[in-house]
């Protein structure tokens, strides 16, 4: 038999998550962002609506407890067993709020004066990167947060948050040294081409015809296993090469200048190719999009900068066989066909054709003359001019730092209007019956008034 004590403090503990559990409210209720700087409305009802029913769920639990641990049919069983039954609902309240500590991370910096609408002019940048004209999928919201450190990172939506929830957004990461230029479109695009290949299977569907070249035999086995190892982080940089053309790789290139120690560490056994190769394979599969001399002066400028010569024989023979592999493994990447490509050619689903250099530099002459059409482009193809203005001296640092805070900003105010109009009132609906889900209107759970209990 549990003694009284033990009954009264696990309903008092009980009731103490309980009231904790009425602090989480929605994130509308307590961002201080002006609209402009807002996530998008379909990021913005996805978080709120996941929090709210993970929310309810636990209310439900927690009044479940409280109402079992005061029954006569619990009273036999031994404390130890009511103690562990409530602490998997402690965890599961912290699980809530690590959810809502990873949304308020990237929510309140859209407070930032400035950052704030910024980072909703990206937001749109990575919608318009992730939606491809050539592949059919459901795209997810993505929503966009700057910190401190050297590279990017996304948690992808449909993964798993703390406590086994499915995150209803996909979550960027960007380098807040990289705000604001062309650069940052490299990373971003990086980022959102790890949601892209997992929406279409590519990462799957690829290794398979690596493997088969794998199985074949022949002088650069290892330089097609490397490949198949490191295919997940290639696919995003193509993903990037895609959209932006020559900007993605001098963006890469930015991310990967570090001491020669480094840009030559070969680690064979992690997901990332060794600086001084990622970069050569992002110019190998540029040069396959868009052929022009171009690359090759690019490749002479990344040689020139890391010099292969004085490394170990056994490095560089490996380098020189990686790189001899490359031009057979960029028409294996652009020529894969998959039945979640409705077997079109991977390039063809990217804008490859309005994104060649000559392209470019045509619509960059246009926009001098025309600047509206400048605003009314595509978020990727804007950086993608600008990249490549940039790479062939077009553009001053000064000016494309103009060009694109004004842009963001532009693309951050268009989509609030659409978002505003989102917000309007609703239509009255019916009063809802009192019962576990009739919401608070300040909580994302339900009502104000506690369980009862007895003490």
């Amino acid at each position: 038999m549990r003694a009284a004590a033990d009954t009264r403090f696990l309903a008092n503990e009980a009731l103490a998550l309980f009231s904790r559990l009425q602090t989480v409210r929605s994130f509308t209720l307590s961002t201080p962002m002006v609209l402009a700087a807002a996530v998008s409305a379909p990021a913005q009802a996805a978080i709120n609506a996941h929090l709210a029913k993970v929310a309810f769920d636990l209310r439900r639990k927690l009044k479940s407890f409280i109402q079992w641990v005061n029954s006569p049919e619990s009273q036999h069983l031994p404390a130890e067993k009511a103690q562990a039954r409530f602490v998997l609902l402690k965890l599961r309240f912290n699980n809530l709020l690590d959810q809502v500590d990873i949304f308020s991370d990237v929510l309140n910096q859209r407070g930032e004066h400035g950052t704030g609408i910024w980072l909703a002019g990206l937001d749109v940048l990575a919608d318009d990167a992730l939606r491809l004209a050539g592949a059919r999928y459901d795209a997810p919201p993505l929503i966009c947060f700057l910190e401190r450190g050297h590279g990017a990172a996304i948690r992808r939506a449909r993964t798993r948050l703390p406590g086994g929830d499915e995150n209803p957004v996909g979550v960027i990461q960007i380098p807040r040294e990289r705000m604001v230029g062309s650069g940052i479109a490299s990373s971003l695009i990086h980022e959102v081409g790890h949601q892209g290949s997992e929406l279409l299977n590519l990462t799957t569907t690829i290794r398979a015809e690596i493997d088969r070249q794998v199985t074949a035999g022949g002088p650069n086995v290892l330089s097609w296993q490397l490949l198949s190892r490191w295919l997940n982080e290639i696919l995003s940089d193509f993903w990037a090469l895609g959209h932006l053309g020559i900007a993605a790789t001098y963006g890469l290139m930015s991310v990967v200048s570090l001491p020669s120690y480094f840009v030559f560490r070969i680690g064979t056994d992690g997901p990332h190719p060794f600086p001084w190769i990622r970069v050569r394979i992002s110019i190998a599969l540029g040069e396959a999009l868009y052929p022009h001399p171009q690359w090759r002066a690019l490749a002479r400028q990344w040689s020139g900068l890391y010099p292969t010569e004085g490394l170990p024989e056994a490095k560089q023979d490996l380098i020189e066989q990686l790189v001899n592999t490359l031009p057979d493994f960029a028409r294996l990447v652009l020529n894969h066909r998959s039945p979640s490509l409705h077997r079109q050619r991977l390039a063809d689903v990217f804008p490859v054709a309005e994104r060649q250099p000559a392209q470019l530099r045509e619509l960059y002459g246009e926009w001098q003359g025309r600047p509206s059409l400048c605003d009314e482009s595509p978020p990727s193809l804007v950086f993608a001019v600008i990249g490549q203005a940039r790479a062939d001296g077009q553009i001053t640092v000064g000016e494309e730092y103009r060009v694109l805070t004004r842009l963001l900003t532009r693309w951050a105010l268009n989509r609030a209007r659409t978002y505003g109009a989102e917000l309007l009132p609703p239509a009255p609906r019916p009063k809802a019956q009192a019962g576990l889900d009739s919401a608070s209107p300040h909580s994302l759970i339900s009502r104000t008034h506690e369980p009862q209990t007895k003490h």
